[in-house]
This record gives structure tokens, sequence and C-alpha cells, in this order.
């Protein structure tokens, strides 16, 4: 047997490996374990990626994918439309959505500025978040970019972009998780962690 995979394997491995977070070996098991399974579960992941293809959309409001446009939450009239977190991407919308804390409305990014990237803040929905607080009753802003070297510089950016005298332009705190050891926290996130302190 020749060292190389049939085709059809190959080109599986192949697709498998561009989606993010995969690399080759990964591919690989993922596409072994499909081609275990029967023919109905195939058909299944295939139709469930076909009916995401086809049936998500960009909310024109929020720039988040939804089923619906505008999506569920933009049109909720229960929801605080004065108080407007501005994530990343999608999933940063289902983490916090998750906590059942949060009541306000989003603007999503799609991205961080990365200059090694090539992504300036051209290539970012900045546009529609700036034309939503003009059209919007929005009273604060809060910026919840990832806490890393893009992320600060993205929030950086956005709230000397958007900073006016009638809007709250605040940070989401950073620090120490739960269940964390003090003795494990680096310096950066501890200094951080004390900034961010609330009464008790």
């Amino acid at each position: 047997m020749s060292g190389r995979f049939p085709e059809p394997v190959a080109r599986l491995i192949e697709e498998l490996g561009k989606l993010p977070g995969i690399g080759p070996k990964s591919a690989q098991r993922l596409a072994y374990h499909l081609l275990g399974q029967d023919p109905a579960t195939i058909r299944r992941l295939a139709d469930a990626l076909l009916a995401a293809q086809s049936r998500v959309v960009r909310c024109r409001v929020c720039q988040n994918v939804a089923d619906s446009d505008p999506c569920e939450i933009c049109s909720d009239a229960r929801r605080d439309h004065t108080t407007l977190i501005v994530v990343e991407d999608a999933r940063d919308v289902v983490a916090i959505e998750r906590t059942g804390e949060y009541r306000g409305v989003y603007q999503v990014l799609g991205g961080t500025i990365s200059p090694m990237e090539g992504i300036g803040p051209e290539d970012l929905h900045l546009r529609e978040l700036l034309q939503r607080l003009a059209q919007e009753p929005v009273k604060e802003v809060i910026l919840a970019t990832d806490p890393d070297v893009e992320g600060d510089a993205t929030a950086l950016y956005i709230a000397r972009l958007i900073r006016r005298d009638d809007l709250r332009v605040t940070r989401i705190a950073r620090g120490l998780p739960v269940g964390g050891d003090i003795d494990y926290a680096d310096e950066v996130t501890l200094v951080r962690a004390l900034e961010g302190r609330q009464a008790f």
C-alpha cells in the first residue's frame, strides 16, 4: 500500500484542515471518524451544514448571525436599547447571553484591529456602530473585546472614535477567574483585579 490517502479521503482531509483550529492530524481523525458513520448520519450533517449556510443571515442592525433580520435581540422591545455592548464576534454574544444577566443589545465588530494580519478599522463593522449611535437612544457603550493586545487596541480606538459628552463608554472588568489561585496569576491580571474591585 502506498503512503497516500485515496483521493476522496485526501480531499475530505484537505477541506476539514481548512477549519480554524484543525491541524493535519485532527483533520485525518475527523475524516476517518466521518467515514465510519452510517449514510444517514452523514446526510444529517450535510443537511445541517447546507441549512446553516442558506438560512443564517447577518443582522443588518447589530451584525450578529441570526435566522431573521433584524435578529431576535434587536427586535425585542423588552431589551434595554439604551445599553449597547460591543463584542468581537457572534460567539461572544452567545457567551454573554448564557449568563442571563445582560438585558441590553449588541454590536458585533467582526474581529479586532490587527496590523500584523492586515486588519484595520475599515475592516470592522464600525460604520454600522456609528450609524446606530446616531440613530438610537444609546446612553452607554460597553466595550467587551478580548483582554489581549488586539482587543485592547480596538477598545481604545473605539472609545476615542465614539467619545461624546452624552455617552458613557465603559470597558468590562478583568481579573481572576472563579476557582483560580492568586499565586498563579500574572501581575497584569492581579492589577486589573484590584482596579476592577467592587464594594462587598
